[in-house]
């Protein structure tokens, strides 16, 4: 169970991370979106969960790179619109939940199909 302060810093960080990344100018980047925020370690730690289902994983590479490029940008803006002392050291990762459910469902489907026959 997570603390309400780090419930809301996730939260807040939630609004924050994709107004950082739609003042960039990589098309690739900017549009990204944000679908969750994990807080680590109080506030000094957040990994970034951005959709991923429409990526392969070269690209999902090239984006995390471009991202961790990017985290100082993000963590300016972040500082700048809080006023916190101090902001997290992001993380970004690919979120494939959306994907992985599809596909349990497809499976759930599949069974059910099968059992009617």
């Amino acid at each position: 169970m997570k603390s309400i302060n780090l419930q809301r810093t996730e939260s807040l960080l939630m609004e924050l991370v994709p107004e950082a990344l739609s003042t960039l100018k990589d098309s690739r980047i900017n549009t990204l979106a944000i679908t969750g925020i994990d807080c680590k370690n109080g506030k000094y730690d957040a990994t970034v969960y951005y959709d991923g289902s429409d990526y392969t994983k070269q690209e999902k590479q090239v984006l995390n790179s471009l991202l961790s490029k990017a985290s100082g940008h993000i963590k300016t803006y972040c500082l700048n619109a809080t006023g916190w002392y101090k902001c997290p050291n992001f993380k970004f990762k690919a979120d494939d939940t959306l994907e992985q459910s599809m596909k349990m469902e497809a499976l759930f489907d599949k069974i059910k199909s099968k059992k009617q026959d």
